[in-house]
């Protein structure tokens, strides 16, 4: 089942590149068992064995030796987009990171390294905190070697509402999901979220460039609107995203997290691309 849901996954990138659209900039990944658990990491590099379409792997945090795994088992000419995600130990995650580069990799593997995830939008932070962790992270980071962009990545509102966000990263990393959107079908998930990020662009004053970290659309779950989950809905958004702005968008995600509570609309578990 999971074979074949990787050659029609291959066959949607293949479909759209065909249409002159692009193959999206990376997707998403998380090291988990369904109850929670780290996997293995010979299951790791299975999971990342499906992933050679996708230039870039975004991985969240540090734990369950993830950074050093993927960085074993990704393809060679693969980036990942790394992130430290408890920001009350940004230079352990840092410390993690580095020697995981040490010892499976260069700082070239390495696309940009995330501070955080969506921590004003969840109330976890002020914008001049957010400012303060990426400061630490980006000193922490270029005393480990490392020269790339640092950001902190929020949501899309998060930032049209918080434009002094804009000042901090070194470009912007922001998630985006159509569904949640009462009034867009998968179809129209492409022009939708071109049109958050020229909304980002413009709140940042066009000084930032703007890049989608997560955007996908769940096969399963309850209706919301327009959004209708399903695996062929699922389909049509991402060819919609990649016909639109596939350059600029991280895939929201490798397989379903079945660790995750249902969330709004019970559809959290099941944004998984490869997943059947």
């Amino acid at each position: 089942m999971k074979f074949s849901a990787v050659l029609l996954t291959s066959a949607v990138l293949a479909s759209t590149a065909l249409a002159g659209s692009s193959t999206p900039l990376g997707i998403t990944y998380s090291p988990y068992n369904a109850d929670g658990t780290c996997k293995s990491t010979s299951e790791v590099a299975s999971d990342v064995a499906q992933l050679t379409d996708y230039p870039m792997i975004r991985l969240y945090g540090v734990d369950c030796s993830q950074v050093e795994n993927v960085l074993q088992a990704k393809a060679s000419g693969q980036k990942l987009f790394l992130g430290i995600y408890y920001v009350d130990d940004i230079s352990g995650g840092v410390e993690t990171i580095s020697s995981a580069i040490e010892t499976y990799g260069s700082w070239d593997d390495v696309y940009t390294v995330s501070i955080g995830n969506e921590l004003v939008n969840g109330n976890e932070a002020t914008v001049e905190q957010v400012g303060e962790y990426i400061s630490t992270g980006r000193s922490a980071l270029t005393s480990a070697g490392y020269t790339g962009p640092v950001v902190s990545v929020e949501t899309f509102t998060a930032v049209l509402n918080n434009p002094g966000l804009c000042e901090y990263s070194d470009y912007m990393a922001v998630n985006a999901h159509a569904y949640f959107d009462y009034n867009t079908a998968a179809e129209d998930a492409g022009p939708w979220l071109m049109n958050q990020i020229e909304r980002v662009w413009g709140a940042c004053n066009g000084a930032k460039k703007v890049t989608i970290t997560e955007s996908g659309w769940p096969s399963e779950g309850q209706t919301y609107g327009k959004a209708v989950p399903s695996k062929s809905n699922q389909e049509a958004a991402i060819s919609s995203i990649l016909d639109t702005c596939g350059d600029d968008t991280i895939l929201f995600t490798a397989f379903n997290d079945y660790w995750k509570a249902d969330g709004a609309w019970g559809v959290e578990k099941y944004f998984g691309i490869l997943s059947s």
